[in-house]
């Protein structure tokens, strides 16, 4: 597959931007986005074993890196696991790496895709929009940071409904508006 890595992290960006800090879908995003300490990593990966082995490496330079360097990476893989299914079946995979290079408690991996759908939710459902990305993605995440971040926002396990009531509020076209120029 022939893409071009700066569309992908444009685009990549620019969900970052308007969705996820824009509608405040998650509180934590801003601070580290405006601090330039996250890492957008696109992989060229076809198959979901050269996406582990990204994923893997990945895992490994987020743990070595100085946080304030590199708080958080989006692992960016736009021509592997399309199919939503199959993404989410990798993500056991995705949870096996992480205690297999013992990062479990240190590092953890948030899912987006295009499609994405929660278990309780119907495909077309407003609320799966909270979690969906230009390309399918892995956000590796500092537990620390998180830690942080909770102690800073206290209802952060208020926030997926806060998510869900927002979306539901703007609805679909409110969605698409915000991809207009």
């Amino acid at each position: 597959m022939n893409f071009d890595k700066d569309t992908i992290v444009a685009d990549t960006r620019d969900w970052l931007v308007k969705a996820v800090i824009g509608l405040n879908l998650c509180p934590f995003a801003k601070s580290v986005h405006v601090k330039n300490q996250v890492r957008y990593s696109v992989s060229e990966a076809t198959t979901p074993g050269d996406l582990l082995t990204d994923l893997v490496h990945e895992l490994t330079l987020l743990r070595d890196a100085d946080p304030e360097e590199i708080d958080t990476t989006l692992l960016v893989h736009p021509a592997v696991l399309q199919d939503f299914f199959d993404f989410n079946d990798f993500l056991d995979i995705v949870d096996a790496a992480v205690e297999e290079l013992d990062l479990g408690g240190l590092i953890q991996v948030a899912s987006f895709h295009p499609d994405y759908q929660f278990a309780d939710a119907k495909p077309d459902d407003i609320e799966n929009y909270s979690n969906r990305s230009p390309y399918p993605t892995l956000h590796l995440i500092r537990e620390a940071s998180l830690d942080r971040a909770v102690e800073a926002f206290p209802d952060a396990a208020d926030i997926y409904e806060t998510n869900k009531a927002t979306l539901r509020k703007m609805g679909l076209e409110g969605w698409k508006k915000l991809w207009q120029v």
